[in-house]
């Protein structure tokens, strides 16, 4: 009689054991179980640690709660200025509802991943080039707003998205290329020609001051000649003055101006053909020297002209021919 009561004891408790081994489960701090008995969800979410459900009646679903890094598939598009793009982003999502996570959707990271290249599409087809390489935080946001709409009433929070890369067609990173060297030369030439101007003004001013003491033109001289022999050159450069040329050009212009002057009162042509002399007065001496007197004026003697046949009338004038 003991010996019976001991084996049903026994037996007793090893299926108490292998129910508790079956209705027992295990749920991690970072996770959250969503009862569902003979199908309808139950209203208590289990926490994390050791719960029980009842064997073929409850099923547990866990639910994981931590952020998921979802990359989203690079996506071809136009631009709204007509350019061709492929863009791939990364988004940032954690479920915040188990419940509606399991109940409201099928798949909450492949509806998740599928809005997200729907909604980068779109985002590419309403932006221009230059948003899409400069202006990418605002970007993100839109697109974050664009994703986050349809999955709050999935138990789904959208912490961000990130637009990755942007890749062009290689004619578009050429012309972008040349644009910007274009746009460099340009600020490279203003800033060249604003110091130009800077440096003109301050050379008008040194002008001003060294045109009142002269003296400063010729130190200057000299210390353009030390600056040259500081370099051990064996060619020593030495400038010439300006005032130096000056005064040899008005040298070389007073001759000229009186020859023109004596060109005008000089000699004048004779009757005879000889050129005269000009009118002395009684105080002036002669321009020839003794010994050189003026030669006696030569005649050709003229040939005799030949002698003119005689004009020979026209057919027009000759008389009438008797027959």
């Amino acid at each position: 009689m003991v010996e019976g009561l001991v084996i049903a004891l026994v037996a007793v408790l090893c299926a108490g054991a292998l129910y508790a081994a079956s209705a027992a489960r295990v749920i991690r701090q970072y996770e959250r179980g969503v009862v569902l008995r003979l199908g309808r969800l139950r209203d208590d979410v289990r926490r994390p640690g050791l719960t029980m459900v009842v064997p073929g009646v409850d099923r547990l679903r866990k639910v994981n709660m931590q952020i998921v890094t979802m990359p989203v598939p690079a996506q071809d598009g136009i631009t709204r200025d007509n350019v061709t793009v492929r863009v791939d982003a990364v988004i940032y999502f954690k479920v915040v509802d188990p419940s509606s996570a399991v109940i409201a959707v099928e798949d909450y990271r492949f509806a998740v991943s599928q809005m997200a290249q729907t909604s980068l599409r779109s985002i590419i087809g309403k932006s221009d080039l230059d948003d899409l390489l400069s202006n990418r935080e605002k970007l993100n946001e839109g697109l974050e707003v664009m994703i986050d709409s349809p999955a709050v009433s999935w138990g789904v929070q959208i912490d961000r998205v990130e637009i990755k890369d942007v890749s062009l067609p290689e004619t578009m990173k050429r012309s972008m290329a040349r644009q910007a060297e274009a746009d460099r030369e340009r600020r490279a030439r203003v800033i060249n020609a604003d110091a130009e101007l800077q440096a003109s003004k301050k050379l008008a001013q040194a002008a001003g001051e060294m045109s009142e003491q002269p003296a400063a033109l010729q130190l200057r001289l000299l210390q353009t000649i030390v600056a040259v022999a500081a370099e051990k050159n064996s060619t020593l450069v030495l400038p010439f003055p300006v005032e130096l040329l000056r005064f040899l050009e008005r040298a070389q212009q007073q001759p000229a101006v009186e020859g023109a002057g004596a060109g005008r009162t000089g000699r004048q042509p004779s009757v005879n053909g000889a050129t005269g002399q000009p009118p002395s007065s009684p105080g002036s001496e002669s321009p020839l020297p003794e010994d050189e007197a003026p030669l006696p004026e030569t005649r050709t003697a003229e040939k005799p002209a030949a002698p003119t046949p005689p004009a020979v009338p026209s057919s027009a004038e000759q008389p009438f021919a008797h027959h």
